[in-house]
């Protein structure tokens, strides 16, 4: 069974104090640290780039769980490999663009975790032909883009397909919306790492949000 995974999302922490944030969650216990790569135009925001992958690599002590809401992941993957990125997300949604099964082999040969990231609205069945060769899974709970936003509960049911009908058994995450209200549900249907953003950076207590997250998660778990 895979472990219970806290992955603090930077894109809600206060980027002017990026290495006090990351010190910060680190210290309160995070797992992973979330980073949020958004090139405006697989998604309509942008956010950052290697360079600061780097730069947070060089404070971070836990891995950096990147999450590419790029176009071109495999033209960019020497790049963010090379800043840091310990887990590499890329999107099945591009996946007729590129060619995904070399992209795949090259975050491999690096030593890194690869994973596919799935939008709300997509069909957990045409992850199918990747899974044998995926480390995880993220199903995304918001359309990517934005942080804040609602989580929507019908894509507990990705995870249950993923999980039960096509016998995925790495890791599962899920973005989007993750908090106090919810975490129970996620952990519930297999899902072993969450990505929160405003839950963690927002609370008055973060050390205690993410103890209280992970054991909700722990009790709720399946088995």
């Amino acid at each position: 069974m895979h472990p219970i995974r806290i992955a603090p999302s930077l894109l809600s922490c206060d980027f002017s104090r990026i290495a006090e944030e990351v010190a910060k969650v680190e210290s309160c216990g995070a797992d992973w640290l979330h980073v949020d790569v958004m090139d405006g135009h697989f998604v309509p925001n942008i956010t950052i780039g290697p360079p600061v992958v780097a730069k947070i690599k060089e404070v971070a002590t836990t891995p950096l769980d990147v999450h590419l809401m790029i176009e071109d992941p495999l033209s960019h993957a020497d790049s963010f490999l090379d800043a840091g990125a310990d887990v590499f997300t890329f999107h099945l949604e591009i996946v007729e663009k590129i060619d995904p099964m070399k992209l795949i082999d090259k975050v491999k040969s690096r030593g890194r975790k690869v994973a596919m990231a799935m939008n709300p609205d997509g069909n957990p069945h045409d992850l199918s032909p990747f899974l044998p060769c995926l480390d995880m899974v993220l199903v995304m709970s918001v359309f990517p883009g934005f942080g804040g936003q609602k989580f929507m509960p019908e894509v507990l049911d990705h995870v249950r397909v993923i999980r039960d009908e096509l016998g995925f058994t790495g890791e599962i995450e899920m973005d989007g919306g993750i908090g106090p209200e919810n975490i129970a549900a996620c952990a519930e249907v297999g899902t072993n790492a969450f990505v929160a953003g405003t839950a963690v950076f927002g609370a008055e207590d973060v050390g205690q949000r993410i103890t209280d997250l992970r054991e909700t998660a722990t009790k709720s778990r399946p088995g």
